[in-house]
């Protein structure tokens, strides 16, 4: 069935922003001294021939979508290449629709391929994952969504349900065979908030190189306004919640790091901790070793340990962990390789029961997890890649609607404050967090409510530019 708010995308332009970070981000065993970020616009025309913009961005962070022994160049040269290719497809493709059947349909049938021809003009570029070319799909499909919304003039979480799309949630998912879950007449609003909020709990990253007290200070750290000690950092943003990252490869440092940032979150009345091992924990046991040590050696911090955050190698159907004896000592929760709704399916049958989602893997395939994993009785966190600039807003947002268990992540105010300038100006409480909270409450207007025309970001001359 066809809709007359169905809309095709007619024009789209890429956009490379580089940017370098306040200090450095160290992520899995790569560390991460700057990012570039891919902003999308993108032009629907609907079938009465009225025409929108929407825009879309994420940070391309290549150490997390595509480890490995490759150079940083090679792969983010095949990555800003495959998104070129993506805004080239698009506007190729005609398809009508709503922005989560026309998301769904590309990242079924035509990303696969597009990845696939990543070597084209890249030959040092081995198989680039699964996850760089969601990373890159990603801030085309928010820009559709963006674009959908201004084109019908309503926000853009008021058009996921029957009055604007024409197949409800059973045509994309599938419930899991051991239950009578049925997701036919259902469609995405009937997992979201009735209405968004205006403020949501903000989490601190801990990163394995930062600093956490005076005497590991090495004379190299920023001379600005922002904070450097972890206590500071408390102290001036009212945290409530600090994601701790851990080696995954030594036991006893990730031990220490728990209970050194633990005894300061004690000291400085935080309420709650998460352990981030990024894909690097060899097996369960390691995992469990250090779980168990905390729980007797340690009961205060092991009880402030809200999740635990995808330990194992990402990919679940090579590195099939039983991971129930994790999840029976605290929640566990995938991240990198949450890539879709039926590897979410999977891991919870391998004992998984939370799922972290991010924009940054598309919009449309965050709703859907999200849908999925909620029917499921599978908790839910809202996470980002130090999301900076336009990338921020839609992070915020999923936060805002959905029924995540603790807020979202915030880390762009930490290692990008000075990037996201401009669209500070105009909403100073996305990326600047007071008494532990982001506030929402300044977006306003159709799609994301980026304001976009009061932002006064100068972009550079686009990578790449196509049209009907």
């Amino acid at each position: 069935m066809n809709k007359a708010t169905d809309v095709h995308v007619t024009a789209a332009a890429v956009y490379l922003l580089p940017i370098q970070s306040r200090v450095p981000i160290k992520f899995g065993r790569e560390v991460v001294t700057g990012v570039t970020c891919a902003r999308f616009r993108l032009t629907v025309r609907d079938r009465q021939g009225n025409s929108a913009e929407g825009w879309g961005e994420t940070p391309l962070s290549v150490q997390w979508a595509w480890p490995g022994p490759l150079s940083y160049e090679v792969r983010l040269e095949a990555m800003t290449a495959l998104c070129i290719r993506i805004a080239e497809a698009l506007v190729d493709a005609e398809q009508l629709g709503h922005p989560i059947e026309i998301g769904y349909a590309f990242q079924e049938e035509t990303l696969p391929g597009l990845r696939a021809a990543s070597r084209e003009g890249n030959t040092e570029a081995e198989g680039m994952p699964e996850l760089a070319a969601l990373l890159c799909w990603s801030a085309a499909d928010i820009a559709l969504h963006d674009a959908y919304g201004n084109l019908h003039g309503v926000p853009a979480y008021s058009t996921y349900n029957a009055r604007y799309m024409s197949r409800d949630l059973a045509t994309f998912v599938e419930p899991a065979a051991d239950t009578e879950i049925s997701f036919a007449g259902k469609y995405p609003n009937d997992f979201l908030r009735p209405s968004g909020l205006d403020r949501v709990c903000a989490w601190h990253l801990v990163a394995g190189l930062d600093p956490l007290e005076e005497s590991d200070l090495t004379g190299h750290e920023p001379r600005d306004e922002d904070p450097v000690l972890l206590t500071d950092w408390i102290a001036r943003d009212g945290l409530q919640c600090l994601k701790i990252k851990l080696s995954g490869d030594d036991a006893d440092w990730d031990f220490d790091r728990i209970q050194r940032v633990g005894n300061i979150a004690i000291t400085q009345h935080v309420n709650w901790l998460s352990v981030d091992f990024n894909c690097t924990a060899p097996d369960p046991a390691y995992v469990n070793l250090i779980l168990d040590r905390l729980r007797d050696e340690l009961p205060r911090v092991f009880g402030m340990i809200l999740y635990v955050e995808q330990p194992f190698p990402y990919e679940l159907r090579r590195d099939r962990f039983d991971v129930h004896s994790v999840a029976a000592r605290k929640p566990l929760f995938m991240d990198e390789s949450a890539h879709d709704w039926r590897v979410v399916r999977f891991g919870r049958e391998l004992g998984w029961n939370g799922v972290a989602l991010k924009t940054c893997k598309s919009q449309s395939g965050a709703l859907l997890s999200m849908c999925w994993a909620e029917a499921h009785g599978m908790g839910l966190m809202v996470q980002d890649l130090a999301n900076p600039m336009l990338a921020m807003i839609p992070h915020a947002l999923l936060a805002a609607h959905s029924h995540s268990m603790m807020g979202c992540e915030t880390n762009s105010s930490q290692f990008y404050p000075r990037a996201s300038a401009a669209e500070a100006r105009i909403h100073p409480g996305i990326y600047r967090r007071k008494r532990g909270f982001i506030d929402l409450s300044t977006l306003s207007g159709p799609g994301f409510g980026y304001r976009l025309d009061e932002i006064k970001r100068q972009l550079p001359s686009p990578a790449a530019v196509f049209e009907q």
